[in-house]
C-alpha cells in the first residue's frame, strides 16, 4: 500500500528532522511520538477514521480541536497537559510549512489555535533545615548509604534534572580544582557547573571506593545499582521517596511530596536567598531563557518582604478602638 502524505511527513519528522537537524534529546522525541500515538487513537476511535488512509488534510483545526476537547473530557488531562500536547502539534505543523507551502493556509488556522491559560506553577521546594534532615539520613556506615548520600548531595549541589543526573558518566566528573560537573540537559546541551567541596569530597571517595576514574571506566555510569546498570530517573526518585520518609519520621517539616525537581527548585531558591544573580541561577540551571528562571524570583515571598521592609514608610496606626469602651456594639462597629 502507498504510504499516504501524513505518513511520510510524520515519519520524516519525527525519525531525521527533530534527531538529525534539531539535534533533540531521546525524551523529546518520545514526548513527540506520544502526542501522535494520541491523535491517531483519537482519529480511529472517534472519527473512525482508517489510520492507513489517514492525509494531510483529514487533519485539518476543527479535528485538532475535537483532540483537545477530547484530551480534557474524556482522558481527563489537566490544560497544562493539553497545552503540552497542542505544542507538540504547533511545532509539527511549523515544520509543514516549510516542507509543503502549498498548505499554508491550513497549517496556519492549525498553529493559530491557542494555549489555555493556566495558574502559575508552584515552585516547591526545601528549606535549608528540611534539607539538611534529608540528606543526613543515609546510612554511610554501608556501600549502599554512602553511594546515596554522595548521589543526593550532587543531585542538589548541580541543581541538576534527574535525567542529566542518571546520564552523567564517570568522565563527567573533574575534581582537580576547581571541581566541575558536566550535565547534558535538553536539546544535547552541555553546560558545565561547579561542585562545592564538601559533594567533591564525597565524590572522591565514591570513585575510589568503587574504582571509577582513568582506569578504562571513563564511560561507566557515575550512579549504578549492583548490576552495574546506570540508575533510572524512577529509581532516583525511589531513593529520594526512602529518605524522605526517614525524614518525616524524625521530624513534621518534611512535606509528603518530595521529587528530585524539588531538589532542584531548592538549589535555586537558595541560590536566590543568598543574592546570586539570575543570570548565574539560568546558567546553573540550563534554561535558555531567563523568564522560565524568573519564577524563582516571583516565588520566594521572603525576599518579597524584605524588599518592602526596606521600602515601607510607616503611615498606619495600629491603635483600633476596642468595643469595651462603648457600651453599644452597633456604635462601636460604626467608629471601626
Amino acid at each position: 500500500m502507498k504510504p499516504t502524505d501524513f505518513a511520510r511527513a510524520l515519519s520524516t519528522y519525527l525519525s531525521l528532522y527533530l534527531p538529525g537537524q534539531r539535534n533533540v534529546s531521546p525524551n523529546t522525541i518520545q514526548s513527540y511520538r506520544d502526542t501522535f500515538k494520541l491523535l491517531l487513537t483519537y482519529c480511529r476511535g472517534v472519527r473512525q477514521l482508517a489510520i492507513e488512509h489517514l492525509t494531510l488534510g483529514d487533519l485539518d483545526d476543527q479535528l485538532v480541536i475535537g483532540f483537545l476537547t477530547w484530551l480534557e473530557e474524556e482522558r481527563h488531562n489537566t490544560k497544562s497537559t493539553r497545552n503540552q500536547r497542542l505544542a507538540c502539534l504547533h511545532a509539527f505543523y511549523r515544520y509543514l510549512q516549510i516542507e509543503d507551502p502549498a498548505e499554508l493556509l491550513g497549517y496556519q488556522k492549525i498553529l493559530a489555535i491557542p494555549m489555555k491559560k493556566t495558574p502559575l506553577p508552584l515552585v516547591n521546594h526545601l528549606s535549608v533545615d528540611t534539607l539538611g534532615l534529608i540528606l543526613a539520613q543515609p546510612d554511610r556506615r554501608t556501600r549502599q548509604g554512602r553511594r546515596d548520600a554522595t548521589l543526593l548531595a550532587v543531585l542538589y549541589d548541580s541543581g541538576a534534572r534527574v535525567q542529566e543526573l542518571v546520564d552523567l558518566r564517570v568522565r563527567d566528573v573533574r575534581l582537580d580544582p576547581p571541581p566541575i560537573l558536566s550535565l547534558t540537559g535538553k536539546g544535547r546541551k552541555t553546560r558545565q557547573v561547579p561542585l562545592m567541596s564538601p559533594t567533591a569530597a564525597l565524590l572522591k571517595q565514591y570513585l575510589d571506593e568503587c574504582h571509577l576514574g582513568p582506569n578504562g571506566t571513563q564511560d561507566d555510569p557515575l550512579f549504578a545499582n549492583r548490576q552495574r546498570h546506570k540508575l533510572t530517573s524512577k529509581g532516583v526518585a525511589y531513593i529520594l521517596n526512602k529518605y524522605a520518609a526517614c525524614a518525616r519520621a524524625v521530624s513534621p517539616i518534611v512535606p509528603e511530596n518530595v521529587t528530585p525537581h524539588v531538589f532542584r527548585h531548592t538549589k535555586a531558591m537558595h541560590l536566590l536567598q543568598a543574592g546570586v544573580n539570575l543570570i548565574y541561577i539560568r546558567d546553573l540551571l540550563g534554561h535558555v531563557d531567563i523568564a522560565t528562571t524568573e519564577i524563582y524570583a516571583r516565588a520566594d515571598t521572603e525576599l518579597k518582604r524584605h524588599a518592602l521592609e526596606k521600602a515601607y514608610t510607616n503611615l498606619i496606626s495600629p491603635d483600633l478602638p476596642t468595643w469595651t469602651e462603648d457600651a453599644d456594639l452597633l456604635t462601636w462597629l460604626t467608629r471601626l
